[in-house]
């Protein structure tokens, strides 16, 4: 008889586990997940030495390149850009004005969007430009659109000067962040 009252309390105390340990699932949590990565890249890097742009001459241009920007030719990577981010850093040691123009080419060769930067003669401190694609920033558009990237750098000065910095140059370098929703 003795055994009787242990038994039924370790069966209550087991019936009491069970209960509590217990909650209904919910495998529909994956309908409310909110995927928005984000990939950084860099885009293009300019550099040219003094000597390069004298040789071009005064008010010539002396850099050119056309390069495929193929980032967003995938539909489904198009349709879930949310957002964008290009960082352009600008270092001028040389003793040059300077311009240079990024101009964002569509399939058709469609100038859609252009970043000009007028570069003031050197040693200058490093010039940081952010443009944002999205909401409150350019039209999402200019970047999906966008085949390929067109850079050019103009001497705005003489072809003589020589600045007094050690090994002078221009250095253009560029990144983007780009936010996407993937469901």
């Amino acid at each position: 008889m003795k055994r009787f009252p242990q038994t039924v309390f370790a069966m209550a105390v087991m019936l009491l586990f069970a209960l509590a340990c217990t909650e209904e699932q919910d495998f529909d949590q994956i309908n409310d997940l909110q995927v928005t990565p984000t990939l950084a890249s860099g885009l293009f890097y300019l550099e040219s030495d003094e000597a390069t742009i004298n040789s071009a001459g005064s008010l010539n241009t002396f850099y050119y390149q056309e390069t495929n920007f193929n980032a967003f030719n995938e539909t489904y990577v198009a349709d879930n850009l949310l957002e964008g981010t290009i960082t352009y850093e600008i270092d001028n040691s040389t003793s040059k004005q300077l311009r240079v123009i990024i101009g964002f080419i569509d399939d058709s060769g469609n100038i859609l969007d252009v970043e000009t930067f007028d570069i003031e003669a050197g040693p200058t401190d490093t010039v940081v430009r952010e443009v944002f694609y999205g909401p409150g920033g350019k039209r999402l558009q200019i970047l999906t659109n966008t085949s390929s990237l067109r850079v050019s750098a103009t001497n705005l000065s003489d072809a003589n000067s020589v600045s007094p910095a050690e090994n002078p140059k221009i250095i253009l370098r560029s990144g983007a962040e780009f936010l996407f929703q993937l469901q």
